[in-house]
């Protein structure tokens, strides 16, 4: 199945279309032409690699380019994109039980070709193994979720008036643009596929450069299970192009999840056309212990919180905050087991220490170390390069950061451990809320009251005692602060892009 990725990219740059819909009509391709002959600054978009996108497969374990890939041109992207608006008239007519058939069956594909899946991510960003094939099982889960929920999560709700009735339904907002990176190549892709399709929507999704591969399977996932062209369209398409899609009148709403600088640039210029967008950028989250944690629960957690996906995940444990009395102790035990992991091919089963995702990411998390330890913190271990082929780096641990110290705010995207101490419970609170991110955070105690009163605390959009763990298609994904806003997963999820409308029935004579 996964054999075939290259198919519908190609039928993009031909400019060949399934769909039997006209293009965009006259009065929109008017709107169109307006719409880009007066875009908003440029510069507010972030462009650090220029203008242009570079879609290439490069493998962080050895550094071979596997394949490379050209951008749509404007003429592709237009058909990309009259095709998706064409699409959307037909598909919000479609049925939940129609659009639940199709997303089914692509959950059902995808379990049944999972390692194909896993395979292409840990080929373009080096996820271990078997972590892969847990990201498109949890991927499945995700769209049958809402294969099964979504017409209960957006039945109409019956309210109760002083006069005759009324009641709230919901109906999609239309094509949606929605901006992926590239640390969970498929997961980022269902958590807005499911949702957004069974709501009605149709999607043009922008992927990151790295992972161009496994953009392109997702696509003829969705394709293979029946969906029709325009629904799920991926797109190689450059900065400027995105500029110009985020302006485009059809396009009614915006998805990111990206950097904090990605967030303002695109949700400043979605703003210029007041478009709804939903933000997920990121965070630094807390690992709080308190002195009566059972470290033999508490220490896997900890390395696996900071080390699942090489450390690259926006809801990984970064900040490690311990009380005193236990902190020395929960050192000697994280410092042992960290030093357990074993470098090695992500494609082996016995890895336990895979490579960054880019030579680029590499570079970038040896200079944050750098800089912080010319800052004043202490690095405790690691904190180089591992001399093998690859982009991998040792495990590393940072104390004495203080608040001057840049490191004390940044996120260490990758396995950097900032280790914090702490006098008591109060204190541990204030450190975790002292961060410009609000995305997640942990407690672990034996103490569950108190778990609870610390996780009420702590000022970010999920807390978890005694647990990091968030894979769970029910549970609402998503943050505060410099972590973004709105929500993915859950109920939440799938209410973020439809429009929520009253209607009200009522037999009034008109005031006097």
């Amino acid at each position: 199945m996964v054999r075939d990725v290259t198919e519908l990219h190609c039928r993009h740059r031909q400019g060949v279309s399934t769909h039997q819909n006209d293009p965009a009509s006259p009065a929109w391709k008017s709107r169109l032409k307006h719409a880009w002959a007066h875009p908003a600054d440029s510069s507010a978009f972030p462009l650090k690699e220029g203008k242009t996108m570079t879609y290439q497969s490069v493998n962080p374990n050895n550094g071979k380019t596997l394949k490379s890939f050209d951008e749509l041109n404007d003429q592709q992207l237009e058909k990309a994109l009259s095709t998706a608006q064409a699409c959307f008239h037909a598909w919000k007519k479609t049925s939940y039980a129609e659009r639940a058939a199709i997303v089914s069956k692509a959950a059902a594909l995808l379990r049944a070709n999972v390692d194909e899946f896993a395979r292409l991510a840990t080929l373009e960003m080096g996820k271990r193994i078997d972590e892969a094939r847990g990201e498109a099982n949890f991927s499945a889960d995700i769209l049958d979720y809402y294969a099964r929920h979504a017409e209960t999560f957006l039945s109409p709700t019956k309210l109760n008036p002083k006069v005759g009735e009324a009641h709230m339904e919901t109906s999609p907002f239309g094509v949606l643009f929605c901006v992926e990176p590239w640390n969970f190549p498929y997961y980022q892709l269902a958590r807005v596929a499911g949702p957004q399709l069974m709501a009605g929507n149709v999607l043009v999704v922008k992927h990151a450069g790295c992972v161009p591969q496994c953009a392109i399977a997702f696509e003829k996932l969705l394709i293979d299970a029946g969906a029709p062209v325009g629904a799920y369209t991926n797109l190689l398409i450059s900065h400027t192009q995105a500029e110009r899609i985020i302006d485009d009148p059809r396009v009614q709403g915006v998805a990111l999840t990206g950097s904090v600088a990605a967030g303002r640039s695109i949700a400043a210029r979605a703003g210029q056309s007041l478009k709804k967008t939903s933000m997920e950028l990121g965070g630094s989250d807390a690992f709080i212990v308190l002195d009566d944690a059972d470290l033999e629960k508490t220490i896997p957690w900890a390395v696996w919180g900071r080390m699942y996906n090489a450390g690259q995940t926006c809801c990984a444990a970064k900040r490690f905050i311990v009380l005193d009395s236990i902190a020395d102790e929960f050192l000697e035990k994280f410092k042992a087991a960290l030093n357990e992991l074993k470098p090695g091919d992500p494609m082996d089963e016995k890895t336990t220490h895979g490579p960054l995702s880019t030579e680029a990411a590499l570079t970038q998390l040896l200079k944050q170390v750098d800089d912080a330890v010319a800052k004043g913190a202490t690095l405790l271990m690691g904190g180089k390069r591992i001399d093998r082929p690859g982009s991998f780096m040792q495990t590393t641990i940072l104390t004495d950061i203080q608040p001057d110290n840049p490191a004390f705010r940044d996120e260490f995207f990758g396995p950097v451990v900032s280790f914090f101490r702490v006098k008591d419970e109060a204190a541990a609170i204030a450190l975790a809320n002292d961060s410009d991110f609000g995305l997640g955070g942990s407690v672990f105690t034996e103490d569950v009251a108190r778990g609870k009163r610390v996780a009420s605390g702590v000022d970010t959009g999920m807390m978890f005692i005694n647990n990091i763990d968030w894979s769970d298609a029910e549970l609402p994904f998503g943050g505060i602060k410099y972590s973004g806003y709105g929500r993915e997963l859950g109920n939440m999820g799938i209410q973020e892009f439809v429009n929520t409308k009253l209607v009200r029935t009522a037999h009034l004579n008109a005031p006097a």
